[in-house]
């Protein structure tokens, strides 16, 4: 089964857990897993009109899936899902 890492940020609404285990054959099959597992997540991770977040990069195995198939990117047995918010500021 696919694992997803949860960053420390978001762990609040995922039952302080660091990462889940969610049954999908793809990146979005499962994170639609994770915020019906975990619905306090869904307005961190997606807009009103349910398209992730800009600031939301999505990982899987070290990989960024905007260069592979976004949502329809296909998962295997222990493959790794990073979700790792943005961070803006500076000088």
């Amino acid at each position: 089964m696919p694992q997803i890492q949860i960053p420390s940020p978001l762990r609040q609404y995922s039952g302080k857990q660091a990462s889940v285990e969610v049954p999908a054959k793809t990146v979005g099959e499962a994170l639609d897993g994770l915020v019906s597992q975990h619905p306090e997540l869904k307005r961190h991770l997606y807009t009103d009109e349910g398209k992730l977040r800009a600031f939301v990069n999505v990982y899987v195995n070290d990989e960024d899936m905007r260069y592979l198939q976004k949502e329809a990117t296909k998962l295997q047995d222990g493959d790794t899902i990073s979700i790792v918010p943005s961070i803006a500021g500076g000088y």
